[in-house]
């Protein structure tokens, strides 16, 4: 079975993040890593392939520093990595990303599966698998947190507040996983090692036949118009009881409209 899964290199979550100049979220300042989200995207393509035969190939778009998101796929296993870079890349929405992985799948070649995270930590926006399933019209199968793949069909189970569902569909198809379907493994030093020898192909725009007038900040469907800094956090308020605490934090519940 061959598979791509699509991973983005985003700034660390623990991280002040901000916005740069541009109005585009500042990727320079802040540590990045291989969306944590992903890691779940990469984790189950290796265990699928581990259960039979095939590779995987992990996809990923943005500056030189978004190669580290295709190194780490790498050490935890996968067998070769495909990173999309060009300056006119830079402040593409998800219209213009989907665009993007999509023609790289095509130029990859057709695969069984393509899976993703269920969203980007530092986007959230959670729309672009569907959008790379319509471009490449194979069925979505998203949000679920099991899989298993048997034969041409690919079965998921999407947990809701109240309820399950299952979904199933024909291969080939693409499928986001949630953060309940595995536990992402942690790259050993023999695959940590192994990396350093495996193909990582950089694709241009040229490379992939899109035009520069088509991606970037200035075609965006979307756009941040301004933003502020979040104001500090205000002290708490403290209530002493003096045998009417109740009262007190019942009547603070109720201005806040917390009850």
């Amino acid at each position: 079975m061959n598979i791509v899964v699509c991973v983005k290199y985003v700034p660390d979550a623990q991280s002040d993040r901000t916005f740069s100049d541009d109005k585009t979220t500042d990727r320079a300042g802040v540590d990045g890593l291989l969306s944590e989200l992903d890691e779940y995207a990469v984790e189950e393509a290796l265990k699928l392939v581990e259960a039979g035969e095939g590779e995987v190939t992990v996809v990923t778009i943005g500056p030189d520093e978004a190669a580290e998101a295709v190194k780490k796929a790498l050490q935890m296993g996968a067998d070769k990595g495909v990173h999309i870079s060009d300056d006119a890349i830079h402040g593409s929405d998800a219209v213009a990303t989907s665009l993007l992985l999509a023609e790289a799948i095509k130029k990859i070649g057709q695969p069984d599966l393509i899976l993703t995270g269920m969203g980007s930590t530092d986007g959230l926006m959670n729309i672009v698998p569907t959008m790379v399933a319509e471009r490449l019209g194979l069925p979505a199968v998203t949000l679920v947190s099991s899989l298993e793949v048997n034969g041409s069909t690919v079965t998921g189970r999407r947990d809701g507040d109240t309820a399950s569902e299952t979904i199933e569909a024909s291969l080939p198809a693409l499928v986001s996983v949630t953060d309940q379907t595995n536990e992402p493994r942690y790259p050993s030093f023999k695959g940590i090692m192994a990396a350093k020898k495996k193909p990582v192909e950089t694709w241009s725009l040229g490379d992939l036949g899109v035009d520069a007038g088509q991606v970037g900040l200035n075609n965006a469907w979307v756009q941040v118009e301004s933003f502020e800094a979040r104001p500090p956090r205000e002290q708490g308020q403290v209530v002493t009881d003096e045998g009417d605490g109740g009262t007190k934090l019942a009547e603070f519940l109720s201005t806040h409209k917390f009850v």
